[in-house]
């Protein structure tokens, strides 16, 4: 006897973001030393109906929740995690800036893997280019 195979989470989400009506969900990557930047893709991402998702803390500028060195190791843990949550979530992603550190290269790895389109505003940083 034969079973029909389940649907993954991935293609259930699929599903459901179709069912929705749901605009493209576009998730912006890179160093958080181009958050202007970031903000700037957000604006126009956002202005061509696209939902957007992007890092929500730049834990280079100083502030109380991070001043703690061993408690900012573990919420950039935390960060990390959920930002690979973003790119799950997502159609597809930005990678914004003229710069590619170890975080974002292993961001861009990371959404091929899941087969995910990659665009940068500056292509000429893709590294597989």
């Amino acid at each position: 006897m034969s079973y029909p195979r389940l649907p993954t989470p991935e293609e259930r989400l699929a599903d459901a973001k179709k069912l929705s009506s749901l605009p493209p969900i576009v998730v912006i990557c890179g160093s958080t030393r181009f958050m202007t930047e970031m903000n700037e893709a957000d604006l126009r991402e956002t202005v061509g109906g696209k939902i957007v998702v992007k890092p929500g803390c730049d834990m280079k500028s100083p502030h109380h929740l991070w001043s703690d060195p061993v408690e900012a190791e573990a919420l950039k843990v935390r960060l990390d995690d959920l930002h690979r949550a973003k790119i799950r979530l997502a159609d597809e992603v930005l990678v914004v800036g003229d710069y590619i550190g170890d975080s974002t290269r292993a961001e861009i790895t990371y959404a091929r893997s899941l087969g995910k389109p990659v665009r940068f505003t500056h292509p000429d940083v893709d590294p597989a280019a």
